[in-house]
């Protein structure tokens, strides 16, 4: 199959799910209704609750959930075959993770824009609440260190994109500045934000910076320090400061770095220089483990993703103005990340054919450089690895629409760092929202503080970030069981909606209960074999922490299964 026809029909399923399914199930299955008053303008308190027009908040929401986990994700299950990863992708994003992202979204604002952790605690029991908040901390701790780290590793691969990924936090203030106090036209100001964005993106071609080492402190650990630093900051500012103007920019970035991929693929395409070099199915890949159900894992963003059901119910939920708003950011953004998801697939399957030179300074092309790049899984694993796979994946193909690869690949590390930067302080600003949801009751003023609680927050990722030495790598030591945190918490996510659905509508829950069994099976399954690898190399840090997340899990399995088969239909929060 060509990559063209390919991203054709994906695409184009796309667009027809979008207009079918997606608008059945919110008009039958989760009712809109453009008269409820949402959170957003019943809290408004111009610092997390901000009423927020649907195109700025879907900048925000898909610049949040997707990260790096789009292009990380794809550039590793891409050694199973490609065949594999682009129909978990494309049937996954549609009919799982679209509707966990939309039904979450939808039971946060009806719920004053809690975090799912708590309206579990509202549908299930009080008991869920707490374990489900314990699972939601380790996974945005570990995000948090692991974030930090891996922008500081792009900096480090492309200084070329550190000057305009810095110099993008004063164009957004000015932008929401010129916005919000000055009246200032949205649209064209917005343009105007990212043509100078751009040109810095030139001038940072010419002007790489490179972090030294500081007092003994590695670039990596300098970096780490001041992203977390950086994003302390972010997160306590009020969102129409930085975090809206500048997700809005990231919308155009992702629209024109999607753009010339595509136009990338169709220039190349029609050259007759791109071809899959990935094999349709590769099951037996030494060191692997098996493409059932590590598949699931592996392509989480994209896909499916728990950390989605977070911003959904963290900041996403406090923005939308208007509940029909709620479709286009949540099951949209979702399809929208499955369509990046998928041109990342491209890159890495046949852009990185186009052109790769390996460690002997030897240009390979076709199957000889994508073997060469996924000689074995150990050798795909390393994130190095895999941003590069795809920067130069996606250079390859934008260099022949005439985009010299020099600024092609500083492009590509923008878009990347850009989006990394946003899911780090979104999720420093989520996990305040965590613990000061969890301190919820307490008489302790200070515990309710956002300056206080976003700091424990930035201090204990610190802490992880450096537990292992001064090059900022600890949480390495646990990002082994980020995958199966993160797809636990997408089952979770998906067991509450399938309750708040069967009380409320009766068979409909099937909608996102069939997605939450498979999820759950398939979850404790790669689970079980994780702790049987873990036992192998006898490492008892991750040995206990997995089976520790098992049982947590496990607990909130059952307690939802006796919840569901007591539930019957009854009025629940609206």
């Amino acid at each position: 199959m060509s990559a063209l026809l390919l991203m054709i029909v994906v695409f184009a399923g796309y667009i027809i799910m979008y207009r079918i399914y997606g608008k059945y199930i919110s008009k039958w299955i989760f009712k809109l209704d453009e008269n409820r008053i949402p959170p957003s303008v019943s809290m408004q308190d111009g610092v997390d609750y901000q009423p927020t027009r649907k195109e700025i908040i879907f900048g925000h929401h898909f610049a949040s959930i997707a990260g790096t986990g789009p292009i990380v994700g794809p550039a590793i299950a891409v050694i199973w075959g490609w065949l594999p990863a682009v129909l978990w992708i494309f049937l996954g994003s549609i009919f799982i993770g679209a509707v966990h992202d939309f039904g979450v979204l939808i039971l946060s604002m009806r719920n004053q824009g809690k975090s799912i952790a708590d309206v579990a605690g509202k549908t299930i029991n009080k008991r869920i609440r707490i374990l489900f908040f314990i699972i939601v901390f380790l996974e945005l701790w570990i995000l948090i260190a692991v974030f930090g780290l891996v922008i500081a590793v792009i900096f480090k691969m492309f200084p070329a994109s550190v000057f305009p990924v810095w110099m993008q936090i004063p164009i957004a203030v000015t932008l929401g500045w010129l916005i919000y106090n000055k009246g200032k036209n949205m649209w064209k100001w917005s343009i105007y934000a990212v043509i100078l964005m751009y040109i810095t993106v030139v001038l940072g071609y010419y002007i790489p910076l490179e972090m030294p080492a500081v007092a003994g402190v590695p670039p990596t650990g300098v970096w780490t320090i001041i992203l977390l630093i950086y994003a302390f900051v972010a997160s306590v500012l009020p969102v129409k400061t930085l975090l809206q103007p500048r997700d809005f920019i990231n919308t155009y970035q992702l629209i024109f770095a999607m753009m010339l991929m595509v136009l990338g693929v169709i220039a190349a395409s029609f050259m007759g220089e791109l071809h899959m070099a990935a094999p349709v199915l590769h099951v037996h890949v030494t060191d692997a483990p098996p493409l059932i159900p590590f598949l699931f894992i592996t392509i989480a963003c994209g896909a499916v993703s728990g950390f989605h059901s977070l911003v959904a119910s963290g900041t996403s939920s406090k923005q939308v103005m208007n509940e029909k708003d709620s479709l286009f950011v949540g099951y949209g953004g979702m399809l929208t990340e499955g369509a990046l998801a998928t041109l990342v697939l491209i890159a890495v399957a046949a852009g990185i054919g186009m052109g790769f030179k390996d460690n002997a300074g030897e240009i390979l092309t076709g199957t000889h450089a994508w073997s060469a790049h996924y000689a074995s899984w150990t050798a795909a694993q390393g994130l190095g690895s895999k941003l590069q796979a795809f920067v130069n994946g996606a250079a390859n193909m934008i260099d022949t629409i005439g985009i010299p690869p020099g600024i092609s690949i500083v492009i590509m590390g923008v878009f990347v760092a850009s989006f990394a930067g946003t899911t780090l302080d979104t999720g420093t600003r989520v996990q305040r929202y965590v613990l000061t949801e969890l301190f919820e009751g307490t008489k302790i003023k200070l515990l309710k503080d956002r300056y206080f609680t976003t700091a424990l927050a930035v201090l204990s990722a610190l802490a992880l970030a450096f537990v292992t030495g001064a090059d900022g790598k600890g949480a390495l030591k646990l990002w082994p069981l980020f995958g199966a945190v993160n797809q636990i918490l997408a089952a979770i996510s998906l067991l509450v909606i399938t309750i708040y659905l069967k009380r409320k509508n009766g068979w409909k829950w099937l909608i996102s209960g069939i997605p939450a069994v498979f999820m759950a099976v398939s979850i404790f399954w790669a689970t079980l074999i994780n702790q049987e690898i873990f036992d192998k190399h006898q490492n008892i840090l991750l040995i206990i922490v997995n089976a520790v997340i098992f049982i947590l899990a496990f607990w909130i399995l059952v307690e939802s299964i006796i919840t569901f088969s007591r539930a019957s239909k009854q009025e629940v929060q609206k």
